[in-house]
């Protein structure tokens, strides 16, 4: 699943892209409109998908951010602005391309779910192969709760101090540090594999309560995460398995990984161990993290 490094990489190409250009309309795709007539809810969440059509058509892109592992659309008609948020979930992918036989890996060009049609006469393309990534038009961030819940930015000036702060509330005490700094209510997009470098980085096992840790190695901890999550973004984010920046673009920071899937320890030279937290696999040193 992208992380924060790689939806921040997602934006950084999209901004020049489609800032300023003016939506036509959207086509949704035959398994969008499949799952909506059977009551389920792929890729567009929240509304009707003529609705959703209809609220998109004549929208000006304003600005493109990201906020946490979410990527904001900002959209403007008639001098009123709403928001399209998106989320990747494991599998998804932004194209701008003139037509869709542009898009040169099949894997993505056989999934795409939504055009956007674009004045320019270019095509703003959502693709997602898993289906588990998400589209949601709503008038401000604060119309969806989940929005409003999330941690500061790991960069922001007070992000550590609320990391620290919700470390000590008890439903987190008792817990696997490896799921806590996961916690988009803990930290903002941090997920498995930059929680497995911070942790490796450390030396903290990710199984550890986060009770027993003193206060001092955690800050030390969340400071390797913002190094980790820094130097990922200035590599491109990890290209590792589906994803894949704006129109197929790859990272290279899953060449500079040291824990994530690694078979032995690149300090030690011992075997690692997996172990399964909060529904992620979790790889460590059992000699070097404690």
């Amino acid at each position: 699943m992208p992380e924060l490094p790689e939806v921040e990489g997602v934006v950084r190409d999209l901004k020049p892209l489609v800032e300023g250009k003016v939506i036509e309309h959207v086509l949704l795709s035959d398994v969008v409109h499949m799952s909506h007539a059977d009551g389920k809810q792929t890729i567009v969440k929240g509304t009707d998908l003529d609705t959703f059509q209809l609220m998109v058509r004549d929208m000006k892109i304003t600005k493109v951010e990201r906020r946490a592992k979410y990527i904001f659309i900002h959209l403007m008609k008639n001098e009123e602005s709403f928001v399209l948020v998106n989320h990747l979930g494991m599998t998804g992918a932004w194209f701008v391309v003139d037509d869709v036989t542009e898009i040169t890996e099949e894997k993505f060009r056989k999934h795409v779910h939504a055009i956007f049609k674009l004045r320019n006469g270019q095509l703003f393309v959502f693709s997602d192969i898993r289906r588990f990534g998400e589209l949601r038009f709503i008038k401000a961030i604060s119309d969806h709760k989940p929005l409003t819940l999330m941690a500061p930015e790991p960069f922001d000036e007070d992000a550590c101090d609320f990391f620290l702060a919700q470390c000590k509330k008890p439903k987190y005490e008792q817990k696997a540090i490896k799921e806590v700094i996961m916690d988009g209510q803990v930290i903002s997009g941090c997920g498995n594999i930059y929680a497995t470098e911070s942790l490796f980085t450390t030396k903290i096992r990710p199984t550890k309560k986060v009770k027993s840790i003193s206060k001092a190695k955690k800050i030390e901890l969340f400071n390797a995460i913002v190094d980790v999550l820094k130097e990922s973004i200035e590599n491109g984010g990890s290209t590792i398995s589906d994803y894949r920046s704006v129109n197929g673009g790859a990272g290279s920071m899953q060449d500079r990984l040291k824990m994530y899937s690694r078979k032995n320890c690149p300090v030690c030279l011992k075997e690692t161990t997996s172990v399964v937290i909060a529904g992620r696999t979790s790889t460590y040193c059992p000699n070097c993290q404690k």
